[in-house]
């Protein structure tokens, strides 16, 4: 008899080579290292800026879609919370003082493409950013605090205040995911596309390291 393998662990399975990299990358390495400064800090809360105005865009269009409305929820929503770490970080003119860089610009015009027309590939995308984010929030939101003297003012993207049980969230989340109906060529679509989200978050971080160096030359 063969074992039929849910398909969140097929996603993870298939996948993990691809987050080992992006948590891998240079640029958060020495974020979390100790080695990057507070500047470094406050250019990745600005590319999240971009990126979660495009995906949280994305869900207000999906919330009415079959398939993907049973993922959404309040509880993960995070850009009011990258809006006040920009303010205090920034200042009040914050929202003048952040680009997108190249890389953030592909990644969003992704994002709202797979947003505005395919349930799966949206699913894809915030599946890798949210469950990325309740996984290893708690341990980044500390070193943040430590290295930079934060207290929740800066670093509220990495707090779930609504969620007191980020396993139980998850575990939900990926029974959700075995529960879609999707075929097994959807399914190959999504966990593509699970990767190409990777591939964005590992060539921002790279990015980042070179916008930091060439900013050093």
């Amino acid at each position: 008899m063969s074992i039929v393998i849910p398909f969140s662990q097929a996603l993870r399975d298939r996948t993990c080579s691809g987050e080992g990299e992006t948590g891998g990358a240079g640029f958060m390495t020495d974020l979390i290292s100790g080695k990057g400064h507070r500047n470094d800090y406050i250019a990745l809360v600005a590319q999240h800026f971009f990126i979660y105005e495009a995906i949280e865009a994305a869900a207000e269009r999906m919330k009415n879609d079959p398939v993907a409305a049973a993922f959404l929820s309040p509880k993960l929503t995070r850009l009011p919370a990258i809006t006040e770490d920009l303010r205090f970080l920034l200042g009040e003119d914050w929202a003048d003082r952040i680009t997108p860089l190249p890389t953030t610009a592909r990644y969003v015009a992704r994002i709202t493409e797979v947003g505005a027309t395919w349930s799966g590939g949206f699913i894809a995308h915030h599946y890798t950013r949210y469950l990325g984010d309740l996984s290893g929030s708690q341990f980044i939101r500390t070193l943040m605090q430590r290295r930079f003297g934060f207290e929740t003012n800066g670093v509220g993207f990495y707090l779930f205040a609504d969620i007191a049980q980020p396993r139980e969230f998850k575990q939900t989340y990926r029974a959700q995911l075995d529960a879609v109906d999707w075929s097994d060529a959807e399914r190959e679509r999504v966990i593509d596309e699970v990767l190409v989200a990777y591939s964005f978050n590992t060539a921002l971080f790279l990015e980042l390291a070179q916008a930091k160096a060439a900013a050093a030359a």
